[in-house]
């Protein structure tokens, strides 16, 4: 079973990568671990490096009782905004687990509509492993997805910022106009040229 602070139910932590970004899909990921996982390795993906968040990410992956990835892309956030789109990556994490959870936490304020109880824990990316475990698992999935799609659209840099509105992804929207997976409902503010 895995550890929790549940007694001893079988959890699974679910988490969102990708809410922020102008581009690109908003990943959710969903984990079981088992009582003997390294729990040490885990930490809010926020506040590690990518070094760190790959070498935890293989062990997540080699470890974990069960895992799973979704994913809600820029057409579905754009027609349903970007929280039901959260959402909807987050269901479709945990309806592809081999495993049925006991109970699923979420990371933040909302959960999506389970047949599990659900429990929303605010910073739970950084309080209960299993959400840190599928933070991590989102984090990198996403990274992985905008890095092979930057070769799609070279001219966008995918690769550099992920989608993220930096001020090199919003000039390059000015200067080419919205990629093919930009959120066009997000606003972009697009730097003044000089």
């Amino acid at each position: 079973m895995a550890q929790s602070n549940d007694g001893g139910q079988l959890v699974c932590g679910v988490d969102e990568a990708g809410r922020g970004p102008l581009a690109g899909p908003v990943t959710a990921a969903a984990v079981l671990l088992p009582e003997d996982f390294p729990m040490e390795i885990l930490h809010d993906s926020k506040v590690m490096t990518e070094r760190q968040r790959r070498a935890a990410e293989s062990t997540i992956r080699a470890g974990a009782l069960a895992y799973a990835i979704g994913w809600a892309w820029p057409e579905e956030i754009d027609r349903i905004n970007i929280l039901q789109a959260s959402m909807l990556a987050m269901k479709r994490a945990v309806e592809q687990l081999r495993i049925v959870p006991e109970i699923v936490l979420v990371d933040g304020n909302f959960f999506p509509e389970l047949p599990y109880p659900c429990r929303a824990i605010i910073r739970g990316d950084s309080l209960v492993p299993q959400i840190m475990a599928a933070s991590i698992l989102a984090k990198t999935s996403r990274d992985r997805w905008m890095i092979d799609y930057a070769g799609r659209e070279p001219q966008y840099r995918f690769e550099k910022h992920k989608g993220y509105p930096t001020k090199e992804h919003r000039a390059l929207i000015g200067l080419y106009g919205p990629s093919k997976i930009q959120r066009l409902s997000f606003r972009f503010e697009v730097p003044a040229s000089r």
